[in-house]
């Protein structure tokens, strides 16, 4: 049961988060970002933001930077937008899961064009 409700929570946040770090964050070292995935703990305490940010690693730091300073104004705006009891503490890690696909992909695709 407080599986289904962090799940549910983690996607609400999800969306929020996509809404106010596109619109609400003014901080010019915040690229083009993409909230890939939240995990919620069971008691609704921590939420483990997943990212995947565009460009290279000078950008991706920045922008990891950049949302560690916005962190206190996004966990207020999250806590505005989502009725619960005390606002889950945020922290924000990159998503990998995107990078090693795009790897495994081009390595398969060269595979591919060696034995053609």
């Amino acid at each position: 049961m407080n599986d289904l409700r962090a799940n549910r929570v983690g996607e609400q946040m999800k969306k929020e988060l996509s809404d106010i770090i596109g619109k609400k964050i003014k901080d010019p070292r915040v690229g083009f970002v993409t909230v890939t995935e939240v995990k919620v703990t069971g008691d609704l305490q921590q939420a483990k933001i997943f990212i995947s940010v565009l460009g290279d690693e000078k950008q991706k730091h920045d922008t990891l930077v950049g949302l560690a300073k916005a962190k206190g104004f996004i966990r207020s705006e999250i806590g505005q937008r989502i009725r619960l009891r005390k606002t889950p503490e945020i922290m924000f890690e990159f998503d990998e899961a995107i990078e090693r696909g795009n790897r495994i992909e081009t390595i398969l695709r060269d595979l591919n064009d060696t034995d053609s």
